[in-house]
């Protein structure tokens, strides 16, 4: 486990306040949570989706000298109407630079890649040429230092590439290979549990009585946290026992850096996630002017954060994505982005009234609009397969007709 916990009020909220708009929380996550995790050097082969602790620079420039960007006939430039160069002998390819230096008034055969031999800031293209005894003959219409590229000029040695909290992608590896980058400081990843909770809930696969129904919660949340690059660790499931809930948090918070719990996370008899956060005084609800979702239960274990979400499959996934997974880069050194989306005409009609941000279950059509599942029911899981993404429409009142443009986030945007 890292040394770094949280402080038991870190989620505390000020007196007075009851309906927290999704910015603030998103603002209020951001100030009072910061990395867990500790740090360690890996090579590039073993960096990929890890996220950078430190800034990383160009170990060498990019390309690291002068080269040719065609195959063809490198020479000096000079002006002239036409051009007919005698061919010095051999030739400068990648990998086999020319061993000498190219006269001036002299040509050489050059390939795609190779280092411009002294004497050369030129190349013509091979199609454009006519070779006859040992010579290149070739029209004007050059420019000085045309088809050549210049040390350096994707990337000079010592420029950043990556700052600090950049999560590392292949085309990352591949930036930082050519620049002679061998080796990175990356945060270890984030181990994040899951733990379902409740009498009602047995697991998948297993025999469920009438009165009883299959997690779908956990199977999702742990593909969730493997989706976002974290180490998900399966923390099981806990009747509504308010002893056997504080075992699960206790021996969970000795195996992870944060636990997602589903269900027992509100005020009812039996939230028993919400009782024993509040017996160590941590226990902090945010009612979030957001639906589905609202009350989100948070607190601090052990000195593990601990995310409690709803129960309901729908509200616990958008919770997910929309609260819990920017909180969880925050948490593993990862630098935050609110995901982008997009701007499209609807295909639906709503009336939403002020008061609460929400976000609904949506897809693209053949025509390039934005429809939403045909109930807006938190219960409906299968709308959530249905969808490639959320629709989300304003924390004020809007009138949603046919066309009207709407922001579009597909689950990609999340990290899906």
């Amino acid at each position: 486990m890292s040394e770094k916990k949280l402080r038991n009020d870190c989620f505390a909220l000020p007196p007075g306040v009851h309906w927290t708009p999704v910015d603030e929380v998103h603002a209020a996550l951001r100030a009072r949570l910061s990395t867990v995790v500790g740090v360690e050097s890996l090579p590039l082969d073993q960096a990929a989706g890890r996220v950078l602790a430190a800034p990383v620079q160009a170990a060498r420039s990019n390309p690291p000298y002068p080269n040719s960007a065609i195959d063809g006939y490198g020479f000096a430039y000079f002006a002239a109407e036409t051009y007919d160069l005698p061919l010095v002998q051999g030739r400068a390819a990648a990998g086999q630079p020319f061993q000498g230096s190219v006269p001036q008034g002299y040509a050489i055969r050059i390939l795609t890649g190779a280092m411009l031999p002294e004497g050369v800031d030129t190349v013509v293209l091979q199609e454009d040429t006519t070779i006859t005894e040992g010579r290149v003959q070739f029209s004007s219409g050059l420019k000085p230092r045309a088809n050549t590229r210049r040390a350096g000029e994707d990337v000079l040695a010592g420029a950043e590439l990556f700052a600090a909290g950049h999560r590392i992608t292949a085309p990352d590896l591949a930036l930082m290979a050519a620049t002679g980058v061998h080796s990175v400081s990356v945060y270890k990843p984030l181990r994040v549990g899951v733990l379902s909770t409740g009498d009602e809930v047995v697991p998948a696969g297993s025999q469920a009585a009438p009165h009883q129904i299959f997690d779908a919660n956990r199977p999702m949340l742990l593909e969730l946290i493997s989706r976002f690059g974290m180490m998900p660790v399966d923390l099981g499931h806990v009747m509504d026992d308010a002893e056997k809930v504080r075992d699960a948090l206790t021996e969970g918070a000795g195996r992870v850096d944060a636990i997602l719990t589903s269900g027992g996370a509100s005020a009812g008899d039996e939230d028993h996630v919400s009782t024993a956060l509040k017996s160590r005084d941590s226990l902090a609800i945010w009612r979030v002017a957001v639906k589905p979702g609202r009350p989100l239960a948070l607190g601090v274990w052990d000195g593990v954060p601990v995310f409690g979400l709803p129960g309901n499959p729908v509200a616990a996934m958008v919770c997910t994505l929309v609260f819990a997974r920017p909180a969880l880069q925050q948490l593993a050194g990862e630098t935050a982005r609110a995901p982008q989306g997009y701007m499209l005409p609807a295909a639906f009609t709503k009336r939403k009234k002020p008061g609460r941000r929400e976000y609904l279950r949506a897809r693209r059509t053949a025509d390039g609009a934005v429809e939403v599942f045909p109930s807006e029911g938190s219960g409906r899981i299968s709308g959530l397969s249905w969808a490639e993404g959320l629709v989300e429409l304003p924390d004020g009142a809007i009138d949603v007709g046919t066309g009207t443009p709407v922001r579009f986030i597909p689950y990609a945007d999340f990290g899906l």
